[in-house]
C-alpha cells in the first residue's frame, strides 16, 4: 500500500478485479507532477498477478512520431495480427511499418488494436499502462481515447496517467481518477 493513497489504491484493485472476472475498465490517472502517477501504475503492476500487463511511457522526444505510442503498447502482442481481420491487419500493418501502404484509417487502426487486446486477454487478462501519457503522440492518444471508450465485454483494462494541466479533449468522458497532493 503507498503512503497516504488509500483510496487511490482501491480504485485500482477495484479495476483489477473487475477485470480478472471478465470486465472491461478504463481510468485516466489525473494529477500535477510529482504527486505520485507513475507509483500508482507500479502498484497496478505489483497487484496484478493473473493478469498480463503492457505497459508504455509517452517520451517528449517522440511526440511526433505518428503511432509511436500505440507501437511501443502494441509490439509485444504483433504475434496475434495474423488473426485480426484482414482490413484490421492491413491497418495496423502499415501504422507499425510492418507493411507499405498509404496512411492508414485511424477507424480501422483503432478496431485493430481494439481486436488485438481481446485475442491477447482470451488466454489471460490484459492490463495496458500508459505513463506521462500527455506526452504520446496525437495519433496515439486518440486511438487510446478510442479503446477506452469500446472496450469490449472482454478482460481489458486500459489505465493512462497524464500530467496536469489536462488538455486533451479525446479524454473527455473516461472515468478519472484525480490524484493530489
Amino acid at each position: 500500500m503507498l503512503l497516504g493513497r488509500q483510496a487511490e489504491c482501491d480504485a485500482l484493485d477495484r479495476l483489477l478485479s473487475a477485470v480478472r472476472v471478465g470486465e472491461s475498465r478504463s481510468l485516466l490517472i489525473r494529477g500535477e507532477a510529482g504527486m505520485g502517477k507513475s507509483a500508482l501504475l507500479e502498484y497496478v503492476h505489483d497487484s496484478a498477478s493473473g493478469i498480463r500487463i503492457a505497459r508504455a511511457s509517452g517520451i517528449v522526444a517522440e511526440r511526433e512520431l505518428t503511432f509511436g505510442g500505440l507501437h511501443q503498447l502494441c509490439a509485444p502482442f504483433l504475434d496475434h495480427l495474423p488473426r485480426l481481420p484482414e482490413p484490421q491487419r492491413d491497418a495496423l500493418g502499415t501504422a507499425f511499418g510492418l507493411s507499405a501502404g498509404s496512411a492508414p484509417d485511424r477507424f480501422l487502426v483503432g478496431l485493430a488494436v481494439l481486436s488485438l487486446f481481446a485475442d491477447v486477454a482470451e488466454k489471460e487478462p490484459l492490463v495496458c499502462l500508459v505513463d506521462d501519457a500527455q506526452w504520446l503522440d496525437q495519433v496515439s492518444m486518440q486511438t487510446l481515447a478510442f479503446v477506452a471508450r469500446r472496450l469490449p465485454a472482454e478482460p481489458v483494462g486500459l489505465v493512462l496517467a497524464m500530467r496536469e494541466p489536462c488538455l486533451q479533449s479525446d479524454l473527455a468522458g473516461l472515468p478519472q481518477l484525480e490524484v493530489g497532493a
